[in-house]
């Protein structure tokens, strides 16, 4: 079997298995008691940053998430390259990706449908280093501990190609995660106003968001796409950034975590 070896563990999240389930369990605890109904959940947005700067964030979606484990199979990651560049959508020339947790199996039907989208290739070298799909895979074994994923790292690419690509494998039992952070490097009260405003973008679904509002707009703007088609309703569950968890305000990155409900005109259109 094919292994990607984690390549964060230790800088971006506990590299010891012990220490990384308490961090995720707090996150988890502290989160569980404000969650909104998720059981219409088809995709969420989190951020990707270390866990100290933006784990609290991304729990807010993944504790309600958790409530999912029994209908999820399948867990679509979208996430930015940040260190190979790419003109394309790049699966890992893998079967499995390991963690401190354990392996988690990558979804193999569903990288044969994606890969039969012409913009979708197989690349080691893209995902070797690239940490924006590895930190939700943490998360997902605590939360998601039965299911499998298909990591897509998006490259220069049109929003518009990964909208098809998660059409080809977005079925009732597949969950979708786009994996993003917000404005980089502002001033705090600065970040707040961008990252306000982008939020706001995303709560109306439009698909224009830039690569300065968010180091994963093309995943973002794809989602926005999808949820037009699909009529999935927006929802924010938590918006700060880093200077408000482990940093000074002086130059911040901000963190989102949102949830996309099936509305009930969607919901008869999947009967």
């Amino acid at each position: 079997m094919r292994v990607r070896p984690p390549a964060v563990a230790g800088m971006f999240y506990p590299g010891e298995r012990g220490r990384l389930r308490s961090m995720i369990d707090g996150f988890l605890d502290q989160a569980r008691g404000g969650c909104p109904d998720f059981a219409s959940v088809r995709a969420v947005i989190v951020p990707h940053a270390g866990y100290v700067y933006s784990g609290s964030t991304a729990a807010l979606a993944y504790a309600g998430v958790e409530r999912l484990a029994d209908n999820v199979k399948h867990v679509v990651i979208v996430g930015p390259t940040h260190r190979v560049g790419i003109h394309g959508i790049a699966l890992p020339d893998a079967d499995a990706m390991a963690t401190p947790l354990g392996n988690v199996a990558v979804w193999a039907d569903g990288a044969k449908r994606a890969l039969e989208q012409p913009q979708v290739v197989v690349s080691a070298a893209v995902h070797q280093d690239e940490h924006s799909l590895e930190v939700q895979v943490p998360f997902l074994q605590v939360v998601l501990p039965d299911a499998d994923i298909l990591p897509l790292a998006a490259g220069w690419v049109e929003p518009a190609a990964v909208t098809c690509v998660l059409d080809a494998v977005w079925g009732p039992d597949t969950l979708v995660v786009i994996s993003s952070d917000l404005s980089h490097y502002h001033r705090y009260d600065e970040a707040r106003q961008i990252d306000r405003a982008s939020v706001d973008q995303i709560l109306n679904r439009d698909p224009n968001l830039d690569h300065d509002q968010a180091c994963g707009a093309t995943g973002v703007n794809a989602l926005a796409l999808a949820a037009r088609d699909r009529h999935l309703r927006p929802q924010l569950l938590g918006l700060c950034n880093s200077g408000d968890t482990a940093s000074d305000k002086h130059r911040v990155v901000g963190y989102a975590a949102l949830s996309f409900h099936q509305d009930q005109q969607g919901q008869e259109a999947l009967r």
